[in-house]
């Protein structure tokens, strides 16, 4: 039998979830999430435990059992035990992935400034200082990481939190969001001007940024 790629068994599980009751789907998507949220695991063997999770939760339910029957009363336990006996995911993949938002960012970075320039309507504005850009780029990806995994942190920190709500969590998304924003434009206002320059014309821009959102779709493709 054909293995299934995670990409193929998200979706599955996607369709299979809608089986379950209103108690056995939020019982169980609390487990998804929480182990989803672990980025250091392999993806492929956490989906398919996921799907195996599912399989058994499904067939209990036909028995008239409930999520808590099958799995228990500590669904942060159940799921810290089968986060313990995971594998790590590979350093190959992990190279895959963070070239993938790498080059993604880079992308959106320049059809941004393909978007800004026309606009702004400045031949100044198309000299590119090579120094100040290198580190404005390295900036975005480092508050970026940041961000992916505060985001993340707060969904495996709530998954069992009966007490916790979608406010909170998207207030705190939202404070983030705004510091890094912040942090971005005083960024580009002080550090301006470092470094040799050379000139990139808006359309060049805009042509090589969607190469690189081709380029990072064409690796996601491949990853998935």
């Amino acid at each position: 039998m054909k293995r299934l790629k995670a990409s193929e068994l998200i979706e599955q599980n996607n369709q299979k979830r809608m089986l379950l009751t209103e108690q056995n789907e939020k019982y169980y998507t609390n487990l998804l999430l929480y182990i989803r949220t672990k980025l250091t695991l392999s993806e492929q063997q956490s989906e398919e435990v996921l799907m195996e999770m599912l399989g058994h939760l499904i067939e209990g339910q036909h028995d008239g059992k409930t999520a808590q029957e099958i799995f228990g009363n500590d669904p942060k336990g159940y799921a810290d035990e089968i986060i313990s006996h995971l594998p790590r995911e590979n350093k190959r993949k992990n190279f895959i992935f963070v070239s993938e938002i790498v080059i993604n960012l880079v992308g959106w970075f320049l059809i941004m400034r393909s978007i800004i320039i026309p606009i702004i309507g400045s031949k100044a504005s198309e000299e590119v200082y090579i120094i100040s850009s290198l580190l404005l780029i390295l900036l975005i990806m480092v508050l970026t990481a940041f961000g992916v995994k505060m985001i993340f942190g707060l969904i495996s920190q709530t998954s069992f939190d009966e007490n916790a709500t979608d406010k909170k969590a998207m207030i705190k998304a939202g404070l983030y969001g705004a510091g890094g924003f912040s942090i971005i434009a005083i960024f580009s206002f002080f550090v301006q001007e470092i470094g040799p320059t050379f000139t990139l014309p808006w359309q060049v821009s805009l042509g090589i940024g969607s190469l690189l959102l081709l380029i990072s779709w064409l690796i996601k493709k491949y990853r998935t």
